[in-house]
């Protein structure tokens, strides 16, 4: 291995590094050697260092990255890469696997021999990652004393006295002690651990009459994952609320949290709501995972000429950019990754949001917090005091921040946000109902964006197949020669059997010219404004998804669900 450079015994390299001194070192040595005992051991028996020291000064002098296993849940499958013979044997536990490196947590990185075995029995780059003595061992008992299977941890959380019954368990130091219970914590974390590997951005954990039901939100879209034990329902709802330092007696109102998870090596933060029903208390999480988020342009739409637009208007000096759709549309990303091409060095960014969902490098990003006082209108006047370039908010949703956030941009600012509406066309008549006078519409806003998104089909199993004559027809599609080759999914593992895995969004884009202005400034009504947009080659979200599935990318369903309603 090539991290491995010398075998230096950690005596000596605590030496070296002045945490002990030589007299404490030939006492350590003295006292192994006797009583057949590791210095290390000796070491922290005695009081002279602690085993995060010990790891601390091995990631130091070989320049290896070390952990704190109790911080991070690590994911079965990979744990069990290692066979457990050979982790108890060598005192260690697979970490994370990367491409074809497996990290793995040891309390000694200089033994080339486990090294050696550990790579002949799992085929991958063993890179070791330092961790203390305790850590691994209460790894290792929890990972390798138990079954992976979601039944297995649901039996062995009954069996160890986590299961209350409704209104049993009123008192918040009850509630606190099953939250606690190892095996509604090993519970809890697989629940999260399997969100995460099968890329749900929802986790819903809702009681009813005689069950706990568990789903996920993959690709937009629920599924039941697990059917759960209702005495198990408190324990588990007070688990998350200690994870999200919420009150676990309060069960009669609605509460938001916020904490932060460690899978592997990816960094889950992860948005708590509860919300009292008739059978107890439904939680929410939303998982927003850092790593899986690409803030570059080419990654939101496959057609060019769209990107060529949006690149264009965003690059203006000033003006408002308005990104509209439904809840669940992808708008926040698309003004993240929007924001991230604007991202330099001589740019003041500043944003308000509600709440801040993605922390970028060198953008001051603002909380929306109704409670001390800030909200959008209030965080915006102050934001203008702030010298700022570019600004982004959240959500435009009264007059008031629709009026500021159109001063800005009249100002010299780039103004992105979002709106609530079905069309980029319906955004102009929405400003115009909120009491925003025409002439400040058409000087602000330079660009509306309207957007949708829709599930790719499974590039693991597509197939051509023949669409069905009334569902061309109710696209609004009609083709003059040749019928295209159209597409779908068969159903595979890799899609749960459903023909479709991840998503895509489809936009339209109207960019204000002379004209457009002009109408918005006569009030014009908005099939006027349509016709007038499509001359010059604006293209509906209904078009747009033709494009799609003409593509390949997405199917006829998905498109006809998509835009319905801006038929």
């Amino acid at each position: 291995m090539s991290v491995i450079r010398k075998q230096q015994p950690l005596g000596e390299i605590l030496k070296g590094m002045g945490v002990i001194n030589p007299s404490q070192l030939e006492e350590v040595l003295r006292i192994g050697k006797a009583t057949n005992t590791r210095i290390g051991k000796v070491l922290v028996n005695l009081g002279y260092v602690t085993e995060e020291e010990i790891a601390r000064a091995l990631a130091e002098q070989y320049q290896m990255p070390w952990v704190m296993l109790s911080n991070v849940i690590l994911e079965p499958g990979v744990v069990r890469l290692i066979p457990e013979a050979l982790a108890r044997r060598f005192n260690v536990i697979a970490y994370a696997l990367d491409g074809t490196d497996l990290k793995v947590a040891m309390l000694d990185p200089l033994n080339v021999i486990a090294i050696d075995e550990l790579r002949k029995a799992v085929k991958y780059r063993i890179i070791p990652v330092v961790t203390t003595e305790s850590e691994i061992g209460k790894s290792i008992d929890q990972y390798y004393g138990m079954e992976y299977s979601l039944e297995d941890m649901v039996k062995k959380a009954q069996t160890s006295g986590a299961e209350l019954i409704a209104g049993e368990a009123d008192e918040a130091e009850k509630l606190e002690k099953v939250a606690g219970e190892a095996s509604v914590i090993q519970l809890v974390n697989m629940l999260m651990s399997r969100a995460v590997l099968e890329g749900a951005s929802d986790i819903h954990i809702e009681p009813d009459s005689d069950l706990m039901r568990v789903r996920l939100r993959i690709d937009g879209v629920l599924h039941e994952t697990a059917n759960l034990p209702l005495k198990l329902h408190p324990a588990v709802i007070s688990r998350v609320k200690v994870l999200g330092e919420l009150d676990i007696a309060e069960k009669r109102v609605p509460q938001d949290g916020r904490f932060v998870v460690k899978i592997g090596t990816r960094d889950i933060d992860i948005r708590v709501s509860t919300l009292p029903t008739i059978f107890g208390e439904k939680i929410v999480m939303r998982l927003l995972d850092k790593g899986t988020m690409i803030l570059e342009v080419e990654h939101l739409t496959p057609f060019p000429d769209v990107l060529e637009v949006l690149k264009r208007v965003i690059r203006r000096p000033y003006g408002m950019v308005l990104i509209t759709g439904p809840t669940g549309s992808g708008k926040s990303t698309t003004a993240y990754t929007l924001l991230s091409i604007l991202n330099t060095i001589d740019k003041n960014i500043v944003t308000v949001e509600d709440p801040v969902e993605y922390h970028l490098k060198r953008v001051n990003q603002v909380q929306v917090n109704a409670k001390a006082g800030v909200t959008f209108a209030s965080a915006l006047r102050h934001i203008l005091r702030q010298d700022p370039d570019i600004m982004m908010i959240g959500e435009i949703r009264d007059k008031e921040t629709a009026e500021i956030a159109i001063h800005a941009s009249l100002t010299g600012h780039m103004v992105i946000s979002t709106v609530h509406t079905n069309d980029a066309i319906g955004t102009v008549s929405r400003l115009l109902d909120m009491g925003i006078e025409p002439y400040l519409v058409s000087s602000a806003v330079s660009c509306i964006v309207g957007q949708r998104l829709v599930r790719k089909i499974c590039r693991n199993c597509i197939k051509p197949y023949d669409v069905d004559a009334k569902m061309l027809e109710d696209l609004g599609v009609r083709f003059q020669g040749k019928t295209p080759q159209f597409f779908r999914g068969s159903g595979c593992q890799a899609c749960k059997n459903t023909g479709l895995k991840g998503r895509l969004g489809i936009y339209e884009v109207l960019v204000f010219d002379d004209e457009l202005r002009s109408l918005i400034l006569s009030k014009a009504d908005k099939n006027i404004i349509l016709e007038a947009a499509k001359k010059k080659g604006y293209k509906t979200l209904r078009v747009q998804g033709v494009r799609a599935v003409i593509g390949g990318h997405t199917t006829v369903e998905e498109v006809l669900q998509a835009t319905q309603s801006v038929d």
